[in-house]
């Protein structure tokens, strides 16, 4: 679909977001984890442009958290960027985004991650208009499901897409469902939420606002779900399964993610592009579930795609 037509997109606005998108989930977190306060990295990259990456470890509630801002330029957009659009090859752009991902310490509590982006290049599209693209979405990566907790993160997604049109929820799951998808397993990663990419279609004031309501979103869905899960107890057997949980995780990050294969193509910050790693991880050969187990419930029923915002919700124990 074609854009309306409209004034510039205003970079500058976009980056005022981000930088207090950042500073509020931090806050948020800091709060939610006794106080426990991030380290912050101030970055430049040489070929233009620079960030800042906050992290912290070890927390009473997060074993590891990072919400990383990043506003970089370069002289050429790297492959991940250009496949399918062969008259970008070679343009100059402009990226600039949040991302957050955070792997807590209970098992019971899941992992998650937003990210929300905007690059613009220096070329306009065939029609004569300007060549920008927001991006971005969240999802839930849990160890141990609760129906509960999937409907309430996908109705806090449609809520977040509606006031920019009824087809955008459900467009936006089947696009997140795809894509993180980890096909050499032939399973999803999580149960999902939403994923959008190169999207301008409603023009730049309104995809900017719907790409403002997913990242205002995110941090108030998460941590309702961390505070009905935190204290449930855990022990050796829970803090194995999602070890190797994690694993997948990791192979979807190095394989599959085009945010990382973006920051990797265009010689981004390493230690910041790989920010989402989890601190411990674990893989085991050819290890499957015990049928009927906690651990095949997740698999079973939790990970295959479905309408969860369309389900009643069960008690939320």
């Amino acid at each position: 679909m074609t854009p309306p037509a409209e004034s510039p997109p205003d970079s500058n606005a976009v980056r005022t977001f981000l930088l207090s998108l950042q500073d509020h989930l931090c806050g948020a977190l800091e709060k939610e984890d006794d106080g426990t306060r991030f380290r912050e990295d101030l970055w430049t990259r040489p070929e233009g442009g620079g960030g800042r990456t906050r992290t912290f470890s070890g927390g009473a509630v997060f074993e590891k958290a990072g919400v990383v801002f990043s506003d970089v330029t370069g002289k050429a957009l790297p492959p991940s960027a250009t496949s399918g659009r062969d008259a970008l090859a070679g343009r100059s752009f402009r990226a600039m985004g949040v991302s957050a991902v955070i792997h807590p310490l209970n098992p019971h509590v899941p992992t998650a991650h937003l990210n929300v982006r905007f690059l613009s290049v220096d070329s306009a599209l065939a029609d004569g208009r300007p060549a920008w693209w927001f991006g971005g979405g969240f999802d839930l990566t849990p160890y141990y499901g609760h129906e509960s907790d999937a409907i309430d993160w996908h109705r806090a997604a449609q809520r977040a897409c509606a006031p920019s049109g009824p087809d955008l929820y459900p467009r936006f799951k089947r696009w997140c469902d795809d894509y993180f998808y980890l096909k050499h397993r032939r399973e999803a990663r999580g149960v999902g939420g939403i994923f959008f990419d190169d999207f301008n279609e409603l023009g730049f004031a309104e995809s900017f606002a719907l790409t403002r309501r997913v990242g205002e979103s995110f941090g108030p869905a998460y941590l309702a779900v961390v505070g009905r899960r935190k204290s449930t107890p855990f022990g050796e057997r829970e803090r194995s399964f999602q070890l190797r949980r994690r694993g997948r995780y990791v192979e979807f990050n190095l394989v599959y993610d085009r945010g990382t294969l973006f920051g990797l193509q265009s010689g981004g910050r390493t230690e910041s592009i790989l920010m989402s790693l989890p601190p411990m991880v674990a893989w085991e050969y050819d290890w499957k579930p015990e049928p009927g187990s906690p651990e095949a419930h997740l698999t079973e029923v939790m990970l295959p795609p479905r309408d969860w915002a369309a389900l009643e919700a069960p008690n939320r124990s």
